[in-house]
């Protein structure tokens, strides 16, 4: 069996779970999803709490994909619109990654440092 599957599996259920919720909420609710994940920090509650930590794990993983990438002008492009819209950019450059790497986790973490 292959190992990674049950990452594949993982990332691509993500992918259309999140891209699925997304839109039914944008439906509802309109796009502005900044003013509301901004509101939420100042408010300094349980919501605001969870978009700062939030936010500190979405500039992690940007920086993570500039850095592999080497600070290229398109991965840092991709860094930063991974950052905005995390793992439905995330998790199809995982799935890209591993399908490159053939599978090597390391290799899909450090590239070819």
């Amino acid at each position: 069996m292959n190992r990674t599957l049950p990452l594949k599996v993982l990332l691509l259920l993500q992918t259309i779970g999140l891209l699925i919720y997304t839109t039914l909420v944008i439906n509802i609710e309109g796009a502005d999803f900044i003013f509301v994940f901004i509101n939420n920090i100042l408010s300094i509650n349980w919501s605001g709490q969870f978009n700062l930590d939030f936010s500190c794990y979405l500039l992690l993983s940007g920086i993570w994909i500039m850095w592999r990438g080497k600070f290229s002008i398109s991965v840092i492009l991709l860094g930063f619109v991974a950052m905005i819209l995390g793992i439905v950019v995330l998790a199809p450059y995982l799935l890209l990654l591993l399908s490159k790497e053939k599978g090597d986790v390391k290799r899909l973490l450090i590239g070819d440092r």
